[in-house]
């Protein structure tokens, strides 16, 4: 007996040991959010005052002191969301998640991110403020890496922390501008079309034919390359940890149609949902400086800022900064391609990729004048059809970095402007409000034109010459607007008007959120801080009516049951609005995908119509074509007895529709509410592990909202019938000049990518209900609700 107690009660400390050691290494894991610290690198004092969502707001004497001090707390924070970033463009996945992630590796060495980020740094003057407060934010950041507690994320995968180093910096930067980028899902796709159909069904969908456009000509492997390049990239881009940069609203009201007389900025940039969420806020106070910015993982100039002067925000842009030439080899030695002058040897560089519990992977990278071959990249394209990929990015040297700090430290309209004229990849919207009355938008990026017969929607001839660039604008040239007449800027993604007397080629979304947003700008003229919070959370679609208003016209409604005549009373009745609880969004976008389905799946086939659908041209397609009463498109190419008109579609797509929600949903159409089939998950890249998807997830959420309505949410159609949102506002933010102190944002989860703070997601909820926090700028109230981290100089 006596023994038994002995072992019971060993067994008693064993466990209360246990649970000491757990809490202590708990706790250990977590931020540091009080308490006093030294650092290298900082000259004086420095306090950082996290307040009650835990966003830093860091006072000091100089610039340097705040930059090592914000490289610290950014480390602390989001560690593991900046070692997963600065992996991706020089293909380091594969070092810590193994062999599943070589595909993304190979593909992303091949680009010439990591080259171009040399040229750029090797051009940098190592005395300019870029250069001393970009190596300061390192500082703080590798001494975090020495100091501080390593992330779960890395003790789960087995990694060890590394140096954060510049070119680590500018790699980031490449990978964003790529992200960006939507030719290499569209051209390649465009060409498999054009040589699997003809040029009217390319017609129907917008895609202009000049009959002197120089086209591949017809060749299996080719077209089965171009196959396995859209297919590839669209897989590579899902299959990346961070997800991909996808559209933006922004607005900016102009003093005369508020009613406090002073500008209101709006903006909310769509970037994929995953956790931790993309923006790290940061607010930084110098004697001579104050920024509150937002902050990609790695970078040290905020994207996004605002202070008491001035505010401001990007868009994509979604102009053409790529296109693919097909080269062609020398007859006889393959280390050789066509140009006009005559053959010359492809620059072969050699790559070598670490995979995690398996030898290493050495691939060649052959780029020609165009830029790097893509059928290097990427498995299973015929090498016999090199396809070379031009970006403007790698083509021209990045001053990314530069025109991120010039920006941030404006002191005039003409100082942001100067910033996004040194911007060449990706084409943004760069939008901009000031306490003095202006308002602005520059379109940035590097255009360029060709000659008449080009169209860079398609692979381009690459030997000749002919299709190159002839002519790249200067800056003056690009879109934009200063304080228009119209009093309003605004930018949604959609065409901007003529560019040096062309519209610039692009990949440019639908009109549904532009629409909408100068649909409720252009009547009202008393705009203030609470009506821009309601008008960006608006949830209501200007074009989903009418294209309800056309199909609805184009059917006979006494030829359906009664089930179906319900459904149809429901969207002819309905406002557009997607809320949680209302029936016809699911109707709706159950229709909008079958109808795209009958339509075009038959002439492009599973593959290509799934790789439609990843495509703006999907978006765009689906008011433009149900307007036709006549399209090539209409007819089913597997029925051979008849010729299927708009009507039958139409009124297939609608019977479709409802069996399928009835067996999704059940017969009662009342219950089939919009929240039970769109959902919000923010993943973490171990949220994929069933069983730590609770710990490092967040949501599953049911969400307002829908494809391109200004609350925009991303997700993809296809037979479920369930809406798994992966895209939405990254952040939402207003800036009001007459009270900056008050003005307002939110994130989609929280400040903090540690699973153990308390920021990790406590702003979850609100930013589902579409409510808003301070972007606290006094200082007497910030450290009423903050806790202060001091960092003292260390005594080297």
């Amino acid at each position: 007996m006596r023994i038994f107690k002995k072992i019971l009660i060993l067994l008693l400390v064993l466990l209360v040991l246990i649970l000491i050691g757990g809490t202590v290494y708990y706790n250990n894991l977590k931020p540091s959010y009080s308490g006093n610290i030294s650092l290298n690198g900082i000259s004086k004092e420095t306090s950082v005052y996290f307040d009650d969502y835990g966003i830093p707001h860091i006072y000091a004497e100089s610039e340097i002191d705040a930059m090592t001090a914000l490289g610290y707390v950014h480390a602390q924070d989001r560690l593991w969301q900046m070692e997963l970033m600065r992996r991706i463009a020089p293909g380091r996945l594969s070092e810590i998640f193994g062999e599943k992630m070589l595909k993304n590796d190979q593909f992303f060495v091949s680009l010439g991110i990591e080259e171009a980020s040399k040229k750029s740094i090797d051009n940098l003057d190592k005395n300019s403020e870029v250069y001393k407060l970009a190596t300061a934010y390192l500082n703080g950041v590798n001494q975090f890496i020495d100091n501080g507690p390593t992330p779960i994320e890395f003790t789960l995968i087995g990694t060890d922390k590394e140096h954060f180093q510049l070119n680590d910096i500018y790699n980031i930067l490449g990978y964003m501008s790529f992200s960006f980028a939507m030719a290499q899902k569209t051209d390649p796709f465009l060409s498999v079309i054009k040589e699997k159909l003809d040029d009217n069904y390319l017609k129907e969908l917008g895609i202009d034919i000049n009959p002197k456009t120089t086209l591949i000509k017809n060749a299996r492997p080719t077209v089965k390359s171009l196959k396995k390049l859209v297919s590839s990239a669209q897989t590579i881009l899902n299959n990346s940890p961070i997800p991909p940069f996808i559209g933006s609203n922004s607005w900016v009201i102009s003093p005369k149609k508020t009613s406090t007389g002073n500008v209101i900025f709006a903006n909310d940039p769509h970037i994929g949902f995953a956790q931790p969420a993309v923006w790290y806020e940061a607010h930084i106070s110098t004697p001579n400086y104050e920024l509150y910015g937002y902050h990609l993982a790695g970078v040290p100039f905020p994207l996004l800022g605002h202070n008491r002067n001035y505010a401001y925000g990007l868009t994509m842009f979604e102009n053409d900064d790529i296109d693919f030439y097909k080269e062609e080899n020398h007859p006889t030695d393959t280390n050789k391609y066509k140009t006009p002058n005559g053959y010359e040897d492809y620059k072969i560089i050699t790559k070598t990729i670490k995979v995690k519990n398996a030898e290493n992977v050495t691939i060649q990278v052959r780029s020609t004048r165009h830029g790097p071959i893509m059928n290097d990249a990427i498995d299973a394209i015929s090498q016999s059809e090199p396809i070379a990929m031009s970006w403007i990015f790698t083509q021209f040297e990045g001053k990314m970095l530069k025109a991120l700090y010039t920006i941030s430290r404006a002191k005039e309209m003409s100082d942001v402007k100067k910033g996004a004229s040194m911007i060449y990849a990706p084409g943004l919207n760069l939008m901009y409000g000031d306490a003095k009355g202006n308002i602005a938008w520059w379109a940035t990026g590097k255009l360029y034109k060709h000659k008449p017969h080009v169209n860079t929607k398609f692979i381009l001839d690459g030997a000749s010459g002919e299709d190159d660039p002839t002519e790249y604008l200067n800056f003056s040239q690009n879109p934009m607007a200063e304080n228009p007449s119209w009093n309003y800027v605004y930018s949604a993604n959609n065409q901007p008007d003529t560019i040096a007397n062309m519209l610039y080629p692009g990949y440019y979304l639908s009109e549904d959120r532009a629409k909408r947003i100068t649909q409720l700008l252009e009547p009202k003229n008393n705009w203030n801080k609470e009506s821009v919070a309601k008008m960006i959370t608006d949830v209501t679609s200007a074009v989903s009516p009418s294209i309800i208003k056309e199909f609805t016209s184009s059917i006979n409604f006494n030829s359906f049951n009664k089930k179906e005549q319900k459904a149809i009373e429901i969207l002819q009745l309905w406002d557009g609005s997607n809320t949680k609880d209302a029936v016809a969004p699911t109707i709706y976008n159950k229709l909008v995908y079958t109808y795209l389905k009958n339509t075009f799946k038959d002439e492009l086939g599973e593959k290509l119509f799934t790789q439609f659908l990843s495509t703006h041209l999907s978006k765009r397609a689906i008011a433009n074509q149900i307007k036709k009463d006549t399209s090539i498109w209409w007819d089913n190419v597997n029925t051979s007895d008849k010729i299927e008109r708009k009507k039958d579609i139409l009124s297939a797509s609608l019977i479709e529709t409802v069996a399928s929600l009835e067996n999704q949903l059940g017969n009662d159409m009342i219950t089939w509410k919009w929240g039970k089939v769109q959902t919000l998950e923010h993943p973490h890249p171990l949220g994929s592990i069933p069983s730590l998807r609770t710990y490092f997830n967040v949501g599953p959420f049911p969400i307002n909202g829908a494809r391109e309505v200004i609350n925009n949410r991303g997700y993809d159609y296809n037979n479920t019938g369930l809406y798994k949102v992966n895209a939405g506002p990254s952040t939402r933010r207003v800036i009001d000049f007459s009270d900056v102190e008050n003005s307002i944002s939110i994130l989609p989860t929280g400040e903090s990518g540690n699973p153990f703070s308390k920021h990790y997601k406590d702003q979850a909820e609100m930013f589902n209900n579409g409510e808003f926090r301070k972007m606290k700028l006094n200082k007497k109230e910030i450290i009423r609700v903050s806790t202060k981290l001091t960092i003292q100089p260390k005594n080297e």
